[in-house]
């Protein structure tokens, strides 16, 4: 069998390697050399070395966003989870019906993370929105305007965590699930022989077993969350007084409302940074367990 070249192969890679260069690391090189610089309306630039960065982290920064951020997530990401959990163990039992019902559950990962966020905004308006209607009728609410979902700084982050909840719930539940079905059947069998009660099997061993695949959906998950727009864009754009308004929502009014590129480029680059650092510690501590059982 004849083998290929070495030319040949980089002429392979060289379409993705010119699409990777033109739409990945060109722009972060760009924002990375705007974060030091003061860009005016007109596009004259400015150096002043770090003192975006300074303000990003001063009074006046992005600190609150910041703090906005890790509350989404883990509100967010943590309810997904353990509610993802609970339903793939009970789809496991593989009962009559459950392909349906399963199927049925699939429905909000077809729906575009905007369109969620505007359903949603509709659902929760204190006017007409069904989800105060509902729960003043079972009897939780005295009237429909008790909890002003979307303008009340108590509630608008929460409100979002609600959305987020419903759309990414089910894909929690998958990767739980392709965890579970991948199980060997003969270690539950001789832990329901030992008399082993279902927690007991849960605990014991389908959650550690299973937990390289939760870890894995956990940090894709996070990583998702911390930089969401759309669905709280479309609900709140950030507001009232910036109480649901994270890092990106900040980023993006820094960058089209107030047109300061070079601070909106500094908060960009500290954020992709803080992921990357995440993702690198969450995979190391994912994979190091295994090499120190080896």
């Amino acid at each position: 069998m004849r083998l290929i070249s070495k030319k040949t192969l980089l002429l392979f890679f060289l379409p993705g390697a010119v699409f990777m260069g033109a739409f990945l690391i060109y722009p972060i090189i760009t924002m990375v050399i705007d974060s030091f610089f003061k860009v005016g309306i007109t596009g004259d630039k400015t150096f002043i070395g770090l003192e975006n960065y300074i303000h990003a982290f001063t009074a006046g920064g992005f600190l609150k966003q910041l703090k906005n951020t890790l509350v989404y997530i883990v509100v967010a990401v943590g309810i997904e989870t353990v509610v993802g959990l609970l339903f793939a163990l009970f789809f496991e039992l593989n009962y009559k019906g459950s392909k349906i019902i399963r199927s049925l559950m699939m429905a909000p990962l077809m729906i575009a993370p905007l369109v969620a966020g505007l359903i949603w905004k509709l659902m929760m308006s204190s006017s007409f929105g069904i989800v105060n209607e509902l729960l003043t009728k079972i009897g939780i609410l005295s009237s429909s305007s008790d909890i002003l979902w979307l303008a009340d700084p108590k509630w608008s982050l929460f409100a979002c965590c609600i959305a987020d909840i419903w759309l990414t719930t089910p894909f929690m539940m998958l990767m739980i699930l392709a965890g579970l079905q991948g199980l060997d059947s003969s270690m539950l069998e001789a832990a329901r022989i030992d008399g082993a009660s279902m927690l007991q099997q849960v605990f014991a061993i389908k959650l550690p077993v299973i937990k390289p695949v939760l870890l894995t959906a956990l940090s894709v998950r996070i990583i998702d969350a911390a930089r969401t727009f759309d669905i709280i864009w479309a609900m709140t754009e950030g507001g009232p007084n910036s109480s649901s308004e994270t890092i990106s929502i900040i980023i993006y009014k820094t960058l089209t409302r107030y047109n300061d590129i070079g601070y909106a480029s500094a908060m960009a680059v500290v954020f992709i940074v803080v992921l990357i650092i995440f993702t690198l510690v969450f995979m190391q501590s994912l994979w190091n367990p295994r090499k120190k059982n080896c």
